[in-house]
């Protein structure tokens, strides 16, 4: 009896543990297998989580099918105690294998929110924007004008998480107060600056991090628009009528005020460079508004003429050559295109009402020009 007993017993126990031991391989096969997540997805680990929370984003977000297993694979890996906060992509299908090494190999996060503090030439923006793990492309969640419009939730959000990227982008053609205006208005950065030289920071895109001086940020932006420079200058055509890399930087700002279409920069480039070779007066409009405004704020308003006539060392249709500093930080398109203007006839353009500009040889050319666009401007009024 006694030995029945006892057959009966290993053959119960065999039974067990071969059904544990298919248990073990279901349950590795279901953790390395391909997961339930049909669209990729941003995962955010917050300081201080662990994995019991992350496991229940997971299956919330669908995107693997047993949390319990999810955690005791992430143990038995030894990475249980190994997660890193911040944002992962999870990519669509992925195993509960493949979720538990991206959230505790560390390293960058790879998707999440950004913002971004835009700095224009005639407004400040904020930006908040999201990365949309499907299309792995940033989208705008909120924006608006820190001067004028009530903070947005989203804003508020986004600034209590610790993993959030922050980036100015400057515009070509901002003035240098402009440029102090905006880092003195952005409350994550520190300390007191000077406004610096006018034309002597470039228009980009800068990552910036909580802490960050206001100076080191100008210091980068100087540095940059340094190495522009020199590059622009030594690149320069043999003809250009210009002495040095200050005059061509001068050129520059005022041909990134004058046009904002890429493909004509070096054709009015062509016209400055033609009057100077003549001796003509640039007669430039956003030389005489930078000689009322110095910079400071938007004109917001059409020049007057006694503003056109009145003398400032800045006004282009009184002085002669070109004025005593540059009238906005110019971009690298701008810097090349001062020094390597079109060869043209023209000496004169104007607004064609497309955005860019008629070009004319002669006088009486521009002057049948400048009638057309003020033509334009007459239809346009009465719209």
């Amino acid at each position: 009896m006694w030995r029945h007993i006892a057959s009966n017993a290993v053959t119960l126990l065999v039974v067990l543990l071969f059904l544990l031991g298919g248990l073990i391989l279901v349950a590795q096969t279901t953790y390395r297998a391909e997961g339930p997540l049909t669209e990729a997805m941003c995962l955010r680990v917050q300081p201080g989580s662990n994995m019991s929370r992350v496991s229940a984003d997971l299956e919330k977000n669908e995107a693997i099918a047993n949390g319990a297993l999810f955690r005791i694979g992430a143990d038995y890996a030894g990475k249980a105690d190994k997660l890193k906060a911040g944002s992962f992509l999870v990519p669509e299908q992925a195993s509960m294998e493949e979720i538990v090494d991206i959230v505790t190999r560390g390293g960058a996060s790879t998707c999440g929110t950004e913002v971004v503090y835009r700095v224009g030439v005639t407004r400040q923006q904020v930006q908040v924007r999201e990365l949309d793990p499907a299309t792995g492309r940033f989208v705008e969640v909120a924006e608006f004008n820190p001067s004028e419009d009530e903070t947005p939730a989203a804003f508020n959000s986004v600034r209590e998480q610790a993993d959030t990227r922050y980036r100015i982008a400057v515009a070509e053609g901002v003035t240098s107060w402009q440029v102090m205006d905006a880092l003195n208005n952005i409350d994550l950065l520190s300390g007191e600056i000077t406004q610096p030289d006018e034309g002597s920071l470039a228009p980009d895109s800068y990552e910036v991090r909580r802490g960050d001086t206001r100076e080191s940020v100008l210091v980068r932006m100087a540095e940059a628009q340094t190495v522009l420079l020199n590059a622009a200058w030594e690149a320069r055509s043999d003809d250009v009528p210009l002495n040095s890399p200050e005059e061509m930087l001068i050129l520059a700002s005022i041909i990134e005020k004058e046009t904002g279409v890429p493909e004509e920069r070096r054709q009015v480039a062509s016209v400055f460079a033609n009057r100077l070779d003549r001796g003509m007066r640039l007669q430039t409009d956003p030389t005489v508004i930078y000689g009322v405004t110095k910079g400071v704020g938007v004109l917001g308003r059409g020049l007057r003429q006694s503003e056109l006539r009145g003398p400032t060392p800045w006004n282009t249709y009184v002085i002669e050559g070109l004025p005593p500093t540059p009238i906005a930080n110019p971009g690298r398109a701008s810097l090349e295109a001062a020094a390597n203007p079109d060869e043209t006839p023209y000496i004169f353009f104007v607004a064609d009402g497309t955005g860019g500009h008629a070009f004319a040889e002669t006088l009486s050319e521009h002057n049948a020009n400048v009638a057309e666009w003020r033509k334009i401007e007459a239809e346009r009024a009465n719209d």
